[in-house]
């Protein structure tokens, strides 16, 4: 891997932390979005050794997962 995909990686990951601290106010459903996207992106980030396209599609997953999530 990369130090560019180390990077990607760690931003991911960054974002989803910050993230959660904003889902205070959110809908269970609304954080349950938020939580699957930050998974699937940070999982397409791992699985695809940091590619954009891999991390965006982690991302699309993980949140259609995460809002059909009750």
């Amino acid at each position: 891997m990369t130090t560019k995909q180390k990077a990607l990686i760690g931003t991911v990951m960054m974002a989803v932390v910050l993230s959660m601290a904003g889902c205070a106010g959110m809908s269970r459903q609304g954080q349950n979005t938020m939580v699957g996207a930050g998974v699937g992106a940070v999982g397409g980030a791992v699985l695809t050794g940091g590619s954009p396209l891999g991390t965006i599609g982690g991302a699309a997953v993980g949140g259609l997962v995460g809002h059909s999530m009750h």
